[in-house]
């Protein structure tokens, strides 16, 4: 017993001495030195992460000092060396660009939102093949969405919202097979939108506030779709017959563009369907459903602000769980259901 106890107080001082002799690599201490060369240094305030970044000891062994304290990890060791697998960056309204070589062989998060960086995204962000999240939301980046970021088939998390890029979505998005959450709001986006129908764990789409145009239900969605939202854009299109194939679709927001035609009456039976938003596009037509509407999960319906026309629809004064319906501006005829 004594001998076993030994072994392991043995192998656990030969762990901490091979971590006490490993270095962090110097492709990564490279990586984060570009980084902060591109943060304007008068933007980098006492206290903050990067002003802790001093690169005269080794980023990765900064136990028991003052540098390197915060805005990044090291939790992984590949050949004696430290490897770089996460840089979040603290909201501390850095300014600056991202450099054009970045190179974190192992970066899995790079998240370096809410602050004020500018430019455009590098090609170099092909290099981040194990990359499972980024995040560059809340700043000021311009121009086009590079393409190489629809290489990184690791992704499960893509949040490039509330900036100023330009352009249309790469079609090369498609190939991002592991993304869940795509958040693109808030830009000036505007094109056609791609086929995202090999995007099979895509749960979360936010494209609203941009310029997209062009027919919307000519996109191919994933089946996996929860919460879909595209509102205040000048997309346009009549909804399909099959949209309630989107099984899984909780919230479904199109207020803001030039959608026409019927609403179909699959959406008001949705298996799932819990906030629908319609408002304020050029819709004529409201279907009524065959059947009954008892096992409709809809909290929330609002069709204000289009052109439908005929008898108030009675048949949602028979949902069991809506609590808000909003129906004004429209020129329906008839009495109110009670």
């Amino acid at each position: 017993m004594k001998v076993q106890f030994f072994l392991h107080l043995f192998s656990f001082f030969n762990f901490f001495v091979l971590l006490a002799q490993c270095k962090t690599h110097p492709i990564d201490i490279q990586g984060l030195q570009n980084l902060k060369n591109g943060i304007n240094p008068k933007s980098i305030k006492p206290g903050s992460c990067l002003n802790s970044w001093n690169f005269s000891i080794d980023p990765c062994d900064h136990i028991f000092t003052d540098r390197f304290t915060c805005g990044f990890r090291c939790d992984l060791i590949v050949s004696g060396f430290y490897r770089v697998t996460e840089i979040s960056l603290d909201q501390a309204g850095y300014s600056g660009s991202l450099p054009n070589s970045f190179n974190l062989p192992h970066l899995e998060i790079l998240d370096m939102s809410y602050n004020s960086l500018s430019g455009s995204i590098p090609n170099s962000f092909s290099n981040l093949t194990r990359l499972r999240r980024l995040s560059l939301s809340k700043n000021s980046f311009t121009g086009p969405v590079t393409s190489s970021i629809g290489s990184l088939s690791r992704l499960q998390e893509l949040f490039l919202d509330n900036n100023k890029f330009t352009g249309s979505i790469p079609e090369s998005f498609n190939g991002l097979i592991n993304l869940n959450r795509f958040e693109l709001q808030q830009n000036n986006i505007s094109g056609d939108l791609p086929d995202l129908n090999q995007l099979i764990n895509l749960i979360f789409l936010d494209l609203s506030n941009n310029r997209l145009a062009g027919n919307f239900f000519r996109t191919n969605l994933p089946d996996s779709m929860i919460e879909l939202s595209i509102r205040n854009n000048c997309l346009h299109g009549e909804f399909p017959l099959n949209f309630e194939e989107l099984k899984f679709l909780q919230v479904l927001d199109l207020i803001h563009n030039l959608f026409s035609g019927m609403i179909p009456a699959g959406l008001f039976h949705h298996s799932s369907l819990q906030q629908l938003t319609l408002s304020y596009n050029n819709f004529t037509f409201l279907q009524v459903p065959e059947d009954l509407v008892l096992r409709s999960k809809l909290i929330a319906i609002d069709l204000s602000y289009n052109n439908l026309h005929g008898l108030l629809p009675a048949f949602m004064a028979s949902m069991p769980e809506l609590s808000a319906l909003n129906l004004e501006h429209n020129k329906f005829t008839g009495v109110i259901p009670i």
